[in-house]
C-alpha cells in the first residue's frame, strides 16, 4: 500500500507552488498521488495589496488535525532570513497537541525551498527547519545527489537546489520565476522520496503521554461500574454471611 504524502506549502508570488506542483509530478512517477496543502495566511489583506500579492489560489489549507493523518509530507518554504517565514511559523505553533501525543513521531519528510539570492538560505533554511522536525520526532530525508547529481552539478545556468532539496532563486524583487531546470529537480525530488518513503514500513506511532493517560482514564471509567458492581457483591456476602451466623430461634430453645 503506498504512503499518504502531503505536500504543504506557503506561496505568496507562486514561486514555491510553481516547485509544489512540480514535486507532485514527480512523486505519482513514484506511484503516489500526493494532496497539496497552503498554510494558511496571517497576514491582513490590505498589507498583502501594499505588497502586490496575487490572489490565493483554491488549493485547501492545512491544519494540525490534518497533517496528522498522512505518513510522509514534502514542506515547501520561501525563506526569511534563512529561516520559516511566520506563516509556517504560526502553523506549527498550533501543533503543540501532535507534539504531546507524538501524532507526528515516526513520520517522514522533505523540504525544498525558494530564495532570493544564491546566498539566501538554499540550505540554511533546510537547516533551520529541522530543529522543528526533530523536537516533533519527524524523520528528515534529504534529496541527495544519487537522483540528481547531473543537475545539481549543472554551473552553465543559474539554478536553485542543493543536496538538501529542491528549491528556486526569486531574485531580490521576486520577478524570476523557476527555470525548467529547478523544475526537473523538483520533479526528481518528488519522485525520489516517493521512492524512498514506499521503502519505509508504516508502524502506528510510538503511544505519547497525552494518549497513556487517555488510555489509562478510559480504562478506569470503563472499570467504575465493575468496582461498583464487586464492592456491592461483597456486601452483600458479607451482609449473608452475617446472617448465617446468628444463632437460631431452635438454638436459643434448647438453651432455655
Amino acid at each position: 500500500m503506498a504512503p499518504k504524502v502531503a505536500i504543504v506549502f506557503y506561496s505568496m508570488y507562486g514561486h514555491i507552488q510553481k516547485l509544489a506542483e512540480a514535486e507532485k509530478e514527480g512523486l505519482k512517477k513514484a506511484g503516489i498521488e500526493a494532496d497539496l496543502f497552503q498554510v494558511p495566511e496571517t497576514l491582513p489583506e490590505e498589507v498583502l495589496a501594499k505588497m502586490h500579492a496575487p490572489p490565493k489560489s483554491d488549493i485547501p489549507l492545512i491544519d494540525a488535525k490534518t497533517l496528522e493523518q498522512y505518513d510522509a509530507f514534502l514542506i515547501g518554504i520561501p525563506t526569511r532570513y534563512g529561516n520559516f517565514p511566520a506563516q509556517w511559523k504560526a502553523f506549527w505553533d498550533t501543533t503543540g497537541a501532535q507534539w504531546a501525543a507524538g501524532g507526528y513521531w515516526g513520520k517522514y519528510a522533505g523540504i525544498f525551498v525558494s530564495t532570493g539570492t544564491p546566498g539566501g538560505g538554499q540550505e540554511s533554511t533546510v537547516v533551520s527547519a529541522l530543529s522543528t522536525l526533530t523536537h516533533h520526532g519527524i524523520i528528515y530525508v534529504p534529496l541527495g545527489y544519487k537522483t540528481a547529481f547531473g543537475q545539481l552539478a549543472n554551473l552553465s545556468e543559474v539554478r536553485g537546489g542543493s543536496p538538501w532539496g529542491a528549491g528556486t532563486f526569486s531574485g531580490a524583487d521576486g520577478s524570476r520565476q523557476p527555470s525548467p531546470l529547478e523544475l526537473e529537480v523538483a520533479t526528481i525530488h518528488g519522485e525520489s522520496f516517493g521512492n524512498a518513503v514506499s521503502k519505509m514500513d508504516p508502524k502506528p506511532p510510538m503511544e505519547g503521554e497525552l494518549q497513556r493517560r487517555e488510555r489509562k482514564n478510559k480504562t478506569m471509567e470503563q472499570r467504575i461500574p465493575q468496582l461498583k458492581n464487586l464492592k456491592q457483591t461483597k456486601r452483600q456476602r458479607r451482609s449473608r454471611d452475617h446472617v448465617d451466623c446468628l444463632p437460631s430461634a431452635q438454638y436459643y430453645k434448647h438453651m432455655l
